[in-house]
């Protein structure tokens, strides 16, 4: 099975080589979502060999037409001392590869469909791999939009089929894109967008991913739905306003294991671009875990200032979180806060601590030392919320208890990243973080050690 997907892998590789010695600046900003991307303005362009890949036509009147897509992502990861040194490992560096290759099939105005083949391969991690970090060949999107009406600039869709999610700053509802296999889910989805007003309301279903060739289960249960909208105002910012809900049969906290079943309410206040910019966020958690009752909250203020008139274009930020941990353990009823389907990245690039159970102050600065290259510096201080309740992993499952401590910090973790973009479609990024533990971790874990993070990422799109 294993040569099977090298022997895949080899063909992709070849594939996107040759599509990048004919790839030309015809290309538009690739999406996060592959699918939100349309090449409809090349129809009546000259096409040369990559602009025939993105619109290729399919009928005379050009509204039939098919485009093709992928990506190729390397990346080197160099790992020491992971959690704190408790898995007593030391280095463990390994390498990271990702493919993916996509059809996008417009039949007229009305009809879509869209379909994406994705390759995780992970070797040479120590502990082997993570759930993020291998997931040989699957289908990651496959999907039918119907257009069920549109006019100038309104319109209402239906989608059907596997497909990512991404809303908002990813705090809750992510594709996670920064791990090595990207999240999906499988079921329907009804879309209404203007030109100042969208909302989504969808009910999926969580498929369970295995590391192999198109091994990947469906839970055959309804375990994420809700509504999504959101409000431009012009100049003023942007308005998010949101619920989600979810459906767990085992979750894990620190309190216990039992079925879950969780109602988030949140809203969302931001804008970026030039001068001031900011974030602010906020969402209660309410239903059951067990027979006991969920009580849980987060809140974020991000505040920042972009200079674009001045020489590297700086900006600087200050973020700071409250996420809710359990007030007491053992009492059958739940006040931590659960980040749903987060994106890995969230406070930083492979953060080791979780938006659960935490207080952070984050500091952090950017700037374009050239035209292609920019550079993030980070330093996040992290704390306990609760000191009855741990300190959990990015993806929000438990990582260490911590009940039987009372000490509070977590520890500093001092970041650097660097996106060197080549041109539209090669994009090199390369950072590194070390974590100096705090008095919690120097007090759970026996002769706790530092943590030192360093990985080179190579990407390719067409």
């Amino acid at each position: 099975m294993l040569e099977s997907t090298k022997s895949i892998s080899k063909k992709v590789q070849t594939l996107i080589l040759l599509l990048f010695a004919s790839c030309i600046a015809q290309a538009q900003s690739f999406k996060l979502l592959r699918y939100d991307e349309n090449y409809e303005f090349l129809k009546d362009s000259t096409r040369n060999f990559y602009g025939n890949l993105k619109f290729i036509p399919l009928n005379d009147d050009k509204d039939f037409y098919v485009s093709f897509g992928g990506e190729a992502r390397y990346e080197y990861v160099d790992f020491n001392n992971e959690d704190w040194g408790r898995l007593n490992i030391g280095r463990n560096n390994f390498l990271l590869q990702r493919y993916a290759l996509h059809a996008d099939i417009h039949l007229n105005k009305k009809f879509r469909v869209f379909a994406q083949l994705r390759s995780a391969l992970q070797d040479g991690r120590i502990n082997g791999p993570r759930g993020i970090d291998e997931d040989q060949l699957n289908v990651q999107n496959l999907f039918l939009d119907v257009n069920l009406w549109q006019k100038e600039d309104k319109k209402l869709l239906v989608r059907a089929g596997r497909q990512e999610l991404d809303y908002g700053s990813g705090r809750l509802i992510s594709v996670r894109e920064g791990p090595n296999a990207r999240l999906y889910f499988t079921g329907g989805k009804i879309m209404y967008s203007s030109a100042r007003f969208s909302i989504d309301g969808f009910a999926m279903i969580a498929d369970i991913t295995n590391p192999g060739i198109f091994d990947n289960k469906m839970t055959e249960q309804l375990n994420l739905w809700g509504t999504y909208s959101k409000i431009i105002f012009p100049k003023a910012g942007n308005l998010d306003l949101y619920y989600l809900g979810i459906k767990r049969d085992e979750s894990v906290f620190e309190e216990g294991t039992a079925t879950e079943k969780r109602h988030t309410i949140g809203t969302r206040l931001w804008k970026y671009g030039g001068g001031f910019i900011y974030n602010l966020e906020a969402a209660y958690q309410f239903g059951s875990f067990g027979s006991g009752n969920i009580n849980a909250w987060t809140g974020s203020i991000d505040l920042g200032y972009s200079f674009e008139d001045i020489k590297f274009k700086p900006t600087i930020n200050l973020r700071n979180d409250y996420i809710s941990g359990d007030k007491s353990k053992g009492d059958g009823n739940l006040q931590t806060f659960n980040p749903l389907y987060p994106k890995g990245g969230y406070f930083g690039f492979s953060p080791q601590v979780g938006p659960v159970n935490l207080i952070d102050i984050h500091p952090y600065a950017t700037m374009d030392l050239l035209p292609e290259l920019k550079m993030q510096v980070d330093v996040v201080f992290n704390w306990r919320y609760s000191i009855q309740d741990g300190v959990y992993r990015p993806s929000g499952v438990l990582n260490r208890p911590g009940n039987t401590s009372d000490q509070r910090y977590i520890g500093t973790a001092y970041l650097a990243n660097f996106t060197y973009s080549v041109n539209k479609h090669i994009a090199v990024v390369s950072g590194i973080q070390y974590f100096k533990t705090g008095a919690f971790i120097n007090d759970i874990i026996p002769n706790a050690q530092d943590g030192i993070f360093f990985n080179a990422r190579l990407a390719f799109k067409f």
